[in-house]
């Protein structure tokens, strides 16, 4: 039985509809990418990002030796690449053979498909529970040109992930 406080805010975060992320990196010649729910801008000057990745998840093993990241904002046209990212695991498929991109910043894989997107130095790690959170530092990036409908958690809701959380 859950705590009466533990409750609520489980109750409260399943009714928010966050924004979802692509997040992909490059270590050691191993590109890898996966879906994140959580990731916040956490400053204006300067500008930060952070992104939590679960320590669960290839990408996390893979960004463990990385500088970078990048960061990818999907619209609905593309969900079946977005659904990619976050229903398949890096452990048993290339997801980069089933779609398109390119060599960005940093040698970053960069999602041809994405409506936006920014790559960000990883200035610092630190625990978050069961996500470590990656503080980033904006380098390069891509702005949106008419991005109004964004995938979000309402999107993905029912999408069964390659890793549990």
């Amino acid at each position: 039985m859950s705590k009466p406080g533990v409750e609520a805010f489980e109750k409260l975060v399943a009714q928010l509809n966050y924004p979802m992320f692509v997040v992909t990196t490059a270590a050691d010649g191993v590109s890898a990418g996966c879906l994140v729910g959580f990731a916040s801008q956490t400053s204006i000057h300067p500008p930060r990002f952070l992104v939590g990745l679960s320590k669960r998840n290839h990408t996390f093993r893979v960004a463990g030796g990385a500088t970078h990241l990048a960061v990818h904002v999907f619209d609905r046209e593309h969900l079946d690449v977005v659904e990619l990212f976050g229903g398949q695991t890096g452990d048993e498929i290339d997801k980069f053979e089933r779609c398109s991109w390119h060599r960005g910043p940093a040698d970053l894989p960069v999602l041809d498909e994405a409506a936006a997107w920014f790559a960000g130095k990883i200035l610092d790690r630190f625990t978050l529970g069961d996500h470590v959170g990656h503080l980033l530092e904006p380098v390069d990036g891509s702005a949106p040109h008419d991005l109004e409908r964004w995938v979000s958690f309402g999107d993905v809701r029912d999408l069964r992930p390659g890793h549990e959380a």
